[in-house]
């Protein structure tokens, strides 16, 4: 019986030795948390720092360099440069009208870094993150998702044929299902039910060239997964009603939105477009009150011939100047930067306009070379651009600021109820080289889709998207600008 207190007595100290060791343990963990890469090297192998980048990999942005926003590369899996954190990602995206998962269980992320780790806000369905109601949507990075487009060439009788790449035989199909991450926040899936319903009884108004067009068809086919809309356009406005909740998708073309002419003006004969670039569009500004929602999409026709009228006066000219001894006093960009705080002006002090206008950034093409009638080419391309493969465009870079410049200025000028938005898209296309439809402009069976004996590519469209493919981001833009509209919300930036 002497040995059964001693038993008790030895269990007792067992387990008060185990309690004091438990204790230290844990404070000294949260003292000094194991490291990421100390978790990785447990239960993942080892990373072999000999593999090579592949020059098809994703790019991330982030903001940091003032001209692109550009640091950070996505490399192959296992592979670590450095000071940049990688990601290898395998996500589960949500289809149409289910959420987006964001528990641990649902991430399937590896980050190795040696100085500079990304952080989990960064990334996709992270725990850690700003508001998304808030979030700056224009920088981010590229990711490839398996889940694949929000719908195929073959479920959309609407797709110009000049985008339908896969209809006109292009080979690869990457290009279609890489999507925008922002670094902060998610950019949700567009969900057509929810579309729909946010949109009931109302309008919404693609306005523009035919980069807006292209964009018009996207929203188009996403939303013709769900419901087939009737038709009831005529010559001077495309308009698609979709019956359950009446909302209605216009488009009008206007090609520079401010007032053109064809008459001729003091030194300028009839033969060429004269555009009044402090006068607005008429042609769809009679419309404005009965739109709730106005996408505008403009400036690659400032690259076509016109002259530019300012205040009753003949200032400048594309592809037109009849007389040297007159000096010029505004180039096409500057003409753009104008005609869009014309139009944006007009709109924000329209005495009765109450709507959402947002202005789609200008959309990068990828003309490497040379133009569009020079050799330009973007045969070849069938992922994201690196860093090292962007090639330098100071047109787009300088179209861009110009519209920055027209709409902070028209924003100034507001005095109606509307609210101007600006859909700042064109840093993060310049990296998707791989969206344009290229020599893949036609199904035609004998088509020249390689470069001939001397090097020249064969005829390519460099400047609009494939459908499906980088296009449908914007309409995910779109959605969330609208979202963050009808609950209040100020995006950033405005």
């Amino acid at each position: 019986m002497s040995t059964f207190p001693r038993t008790i007595y030895s269990i007792v100290v067992i387990i008060g030795g185990l309690a004091v060791f438990l204790i230290f343990a844990s404070l000294g963990l949260i003292s000094h948390p194991i490291s990421t890469t100390v978790i990785q090297g447990y239960f993942y192998p080892r990373i072999d720092h000999s593999v090579k980048p592949e020059s098809n990999s994703a790019v991330s942005l982030d903001g940091s360099n003032d001209r692109m926003g550009v640091t950070g590369l996505k490399y192959p899996s296992g592979y670590n440069n450095g000071s940049e954190g990688i990601i290898k990602e395998q996500l589960d995206i949500a289809s149409p009208g289910s959420s987006v998962g964001s528990s641990e269980d649902d991430r399937k992320v590896v980050v190795e870094s040696r100085d500079s780790p990304i952080s989990e806000a960064a990334l996709p369905n992270g725990p850690s993150k700003v508001q998304s109601g808030s979030c700056d949507l224009y920088h981010g990075q590229w990711f490839y998702d398996s889940a694949g487009p929000l719908y195929t060439n073959n479920t959309c009788p609407v797709i110009t044929q000049m985008q339908n790449c896969q209809g006109n035989g292009r080979p690869d199909k990457d290009y279609e299902n890489y999507r925008w991450k922002p670094i902060y926040c998610d950019l949700p899936r567009f969900d057509p039910k929810k579309f729909l319903e946010l949109m009931r009884g109302k309008t919404l108004a693609f306005i523009g060239d035919s980069v807006g067009r292209n964009q018009m068809e996207s929203m188009l086919c996403i939303l013709w997964q769900i419901e087939a809309p009737k038709n009831r356009g005529n010559k001077r406005m495309q308009r698609w009603v979709f019956p359950s909740t009446s909302t209605a998708i216009v488009r009008i073309w206007s090609s520079w939105l401010v007032h053109k002419t064809s008459e001729p003006f003091d030194f300028a004969t009839g033969d060429v477009v004269k555009l009044h670039l402090d006068a607005p569009d008429e042609d769809f500004m009679n419309f404005l009150p009965t739109f709730d929602v106005v996408v505008l999409s403009s400036g690659h026709w400032f690259a076509k011939q016109s002259v530019y009228i300012y205040k009753n006066e003949i200032v400048g000219g594309q592809l037109w100047w009849p007389d040297n001894n007159r000096p010029k006093k505004i180039g096409n960009v500057e003409a753009f930067g104008i005609s869009v705080e014309t139009i944006l002006t007009a709109i924000a002090t329209h005495p009765i306009y109450t709507g959402l206008v947002i202005v789609r950034s200008y959309s990068p093409d990828h003309y490497e070379g040379g133009a569009w009638n020079t050799g330009g080419s973007c045969t070849g391309k069938v992922k994201p651009a690196l860093d090292a493969e962007l090639a330098e465009n100071s047109n787009t870079d300088n179209m861009h600021e110009q519209q920055i410049m027209g709409f902070n200025n028209a924003v100034k000028k507001l005095t109606n109820k509307s609210r101007l938005k600006l859909m700042d898209i064109t840093k993060a296309f310049q990296y998707r080289h791989d969206g344009h439809p290229g020599p893949y402009r036609n199904p035609d069976p004998n088509k020249k889709t390689k470069r001939g004996r001397n090097g020249e590519p064969p005829p390519q469209d460099c400047l609009h998207w494939c459908m499906p493919g980088p296009v449908d981001t914007w309409n995910e833009l779109v959605l969330e600008i609208i979202r963050r509209d009808s609950e209040g919300i100020e995006s950033l930036p405005a």
